[in-house]
């Protein structure tokens, strides 16, 4: 039939009113069995197909998927969402999205308003819960997957990078072109992929045969202001590095534009690298050289658990992957060169 048939369509055929039809519908007792066969038949006879929102009751399934974002600004999400909904699509789930804002109690109380509101699993990008929020999370009675999380446990699933070699690619880049002395800027708020990120710094150091330099190790926040107030410290030093590898993009953008303000050349004086390859940075001056992140990815395989997580339902969560890590690639642009000579 060209023409979708509704309950409004069913109850005029049978003579009854809507309410009787969605009941029957339903299954309810309270439909007289002899209508409740009429309606079940004119249904059927006239193809009628019930929306998700009518199965959902039924089946007490919602097909909808909630998504926690630290904030809908951050242009990290915007790729990890769009692989989300892509997913989601295709396999007819709606999402919907809430703000964080970077705040793990906020961050908790989303995660419990939509269990609250029975969608049917959760996803958490760039996900900032703490240790003592997780063990929270497992105890939800619906799938949960971390994008990106930045605190240890054992408790939940997660999806993210590989980060200690994609910061050992980072070094070994700056070490082939002759830096020795180089800086981290990491970030104070990202437990698990700072320590990562750092331990990849260290790593190269040592295999270098490098002593690591306590005053080159500085923390922003992850955003510009942390960035540039780092920057300045370490600008602040007896002897400044020749190359900064920092924690993710924006704050390379505030190092960017301390060193810009004060007349510094990148990479003339300071080669500056970063880490996710957000849309911004190749049009930065000079490009940005970083490690590309699969965002878009990491949303498509974090929709793709979640729902082979739901698809298994109350059998438990068996041969489904509870951490799984997808590698970064090194993207070399213009803000990294040899060093100047002392």
């Amino acid at each position: 039939m060209s023409k979708h048939v509704s309950i409004k369509d069913i109850a005029q055929i049978a003579n009854v009113s809507h309410s009787t039809v969605s009941r029957a519908l339903r299954n309810s007792p309270l439909v007289n069995p002899a209508t409740s066969e009429l309606i079940h038949r004119v249904a059927t006879e006239r193809g009628y197909r019930p929306s998700w929102i009518g199965r959902s009751l039924v089946m007490r399934e919602t097909r909808t998927i909630g998504c926690v974002v630290t904030s809908i600004s951050d242009p990290f999400v915007g790729p990890v969402i769009r692989g989300v909904e892509e997913v989601a699509n295709e396999r007819d789930y709606a999402v919907f999205l809430a703000n964080s804002n970077a705040d793990p109690a906020r961050e908790m109380e989303v995660v419990r308003s939509f269990q609250e509101r029975r969608v049917d699993g959760i996803l958490v990008a760039a996900s900032r819960v703490g240790a003592l929020y997780i063990p929270q999370l497992a105890e939800l009675e619906v799938p949960l997957v971390l994008i990106n999380n930045q605190h240890p446990g054992e408790y939940v699933y997660s999806v993210t990078i590989e980060n200690p070699p994609a910061a050992r690619a980072v070094m070994e880049h700056l070490l082939s072109l002759g830096h020795r002395r180089i800086a981290y800027i990491g970030d104070a708020t990202g437990e698990r992929s700072d320590q990562e990120r750092r331990a990849g710094y260290e790593g190269a150091l040592r295999e270098a045969g490098i002593a690591s330099n306590p005053g080159f190790v500085v923390y922003g926040d992850s955003h510009p202001e942390g960035g540039r107030a780092a920057m300045r410290a370490l600008l602040a030093l007896p002897l400044r590095p020749t190359a900064v590898f920092c924690y993710n993009d924006l704050t390379a953008l505030g190092a960017y534009a301390e060193l810009q303000e004060r007349g510094i050349s990148v990479p003339g004086e300071i080669s500056i690298t970063g880490f996710d390859d957000l849309f911004f940075t190749p049009y930065l001056q000079p490009p940005l050289t970083t490690v590309r992140q699969p965002m878009q990815e990491m949303g498509r395989r974090a929709m793709t658990l979640l729902l082979e997580l739901l698809a298994q339902g109350s059998s438990g969560p068996e041969n489904v992957e509870r951490n799984l890590k997808m590698n970064g690639e090194l993207v070399i642009r213009k803000s990294t060169a040899p060093p100047k000579g002392d």
